[in-house]
């Protein structure tokens, strides 16, 4: 078997695992999660949304993310794939490691690292995007990434719209050649919810004493996991797309 056809039945059982109904666990997680969150001051509430609109905002305006490694120009998917492999893994070492800190801190660290763990979640999706030859100066190339954010902490009802989207983007990127009014018709209430929704249950229980150092590390574990998923799969994507013949899909769900 060649690799791109790997790489294609990779995708595909991908696809399915994302409209794969919710398992019990994570029904009952979202149940949780939905009414500790109500515990959680609203002047706290009110700093993790404006901290998730501000990170997104200087990620999709500014040079902050913006990696130091060249682009990378080969076009050998394998080798990409190795190296995604390793960005990856530094990647979510980091988040670990900051996840477990933060826990072990207290309530004021616990909220510190909402921010720190969106900001590790920005950084690599940049670095991923240079690996795989895509260069994030430009400016339809970062709403790229926020797709690809979206789609990973999205809703069940945002999913297919989005994944569709990443499936079209050799269209899709004509829309966002520059900023223009992007950041006025972006709907960020509905961005901020569906992000913490996906996420609460777990950082939350970093807030628990006794065990949040530990809870801390496995939810960012498996939050980057989920991430690194997602958006590995997104350029893979991208690249078998742009290769493939007109009108021949990469992947078949």
């Amino acid at each position: 078997m060649d690799y791109e056809r790997k790489a294609r039945e990779e995708i595909a059982a991908w696809e399915r695992r994302l409209f794969k109904p919710p398992g019990w666990l994570e029904r009952t997680s979202k149940t949780i999660g939905t009414g500790m969150n109500r515990l959680i001051p609203s002047k706290v509430q009110d700093v993790i949304t404006t901290t998730i609109k501000s990170i997104v905002r200087t990620a999709l305006f500014g040079a902050e993310y913006t990696p130091k490694r060249p682009v990378q120009r080969v076009r050998d998917l394998e080798l990409n794939d190795r190296e995604a492999q390793r960005v990856f893994s530094l990647y979510q070492k980091i988040a670990v490691a900051e996840g477990a800190g933060t826990g072990a801190g207290g309530i004021l660290l616990n909220v510190a690292d909402f921010p720190a763990l969106i900001a590790i979640k920005m950084k690599y999706l940049f670095e991923l995007a240079h690996n795989y030859g895509y260069d994030t100066k430009s400016f339809s190339e970062r709403v790229f990434i926020l797709k690809v954010f979206q789609l990973t902490f999205s809703g069940p009802e945002q999913r297919a719209k989005l994944l569709n989207t990443v499936k079209n983007w050799d269209s899709e990127k004509n829309r966002w050649s520059s900023d223009g009014d992007y950041a006025k018709s972006m709907d960020w209430e509905t961005f901020q919810k569906e992000y913490r929704d996906a996420i609460d249950f777990r950082k939350l229980l970093q807030m628990v004493p006794g065990i949040g150092a530990v809870a801390g590390a496995w939810a960012n574990y498996t939050i980057l996991e989920e991430l690194g998923q997602t958006a590995t799969n997104a350029y893979r994507l991208r690249r078998l797309n742009e290769a493939a013949p007109r009108g021949k899909p990469a992947a078949e769900t």
